[in-house]
């Protein structure tokens, strides 16, 4: 049994990361990996994104996003990292230079390898950092 709970999501799963760190305050620890920050929204379906509830988010938050996305603009990325430091958070968001959207799926000619490798050990050093005791 533990009694620190961490968080990680791909793409959809990234965005519901956020969301449900801001749902669920026994959350200690956040990665999302290129998660959308600014979904449509669509009545008895979704009613707010990523950056409407950044205050609401409690965990600390490590975003790993690819600078060449095409879904997910770059002024979103910067706007999540700076709302959510700006209510108190813990937040640090990187942008892979040249890494398009699902940047780590390594069987698609879009895995940026180089990238995933640096995301990866970011990724388990912000576990280690906030989940261990």
């Amino acid at each position: 049994m533990t009694d620190k709970t961490g968080v990680t999501g791909f793409c959809r799963g990234g965005m519901y990361t956020l969301l449900y760190c801001a749902h669920n305050p026994a959350v200690k620890a956040a990665v999302a990996w290129y998660g959308q920050l600014r979904p449509a929204k669509t009545p008895g379906i979704r009613s707010s994104g990523p950056l409407d509830i950044a205050a609401k988010i409690n965990a600390p938050v490590l975003g790993l996003y690819g600078e060449a996305d095409l879904g997910i603009p770059v002024a979103d990325v910067k706007e999540m990292e700076v709302s959510l430091k700006a209510a108190g958070k813990t937040a640090e968001f990187i942008l892979y230079s040249g890494a398009p959207h699902a940047f780590f799926a390594d069987y698609r000619p879009i895995y940026r390898a180089e990238a995933v490798s640096d995301a990866w050990d970011r990724c388990v050093d912000w576990f280690n950092k906030y989940l261990k005791r």
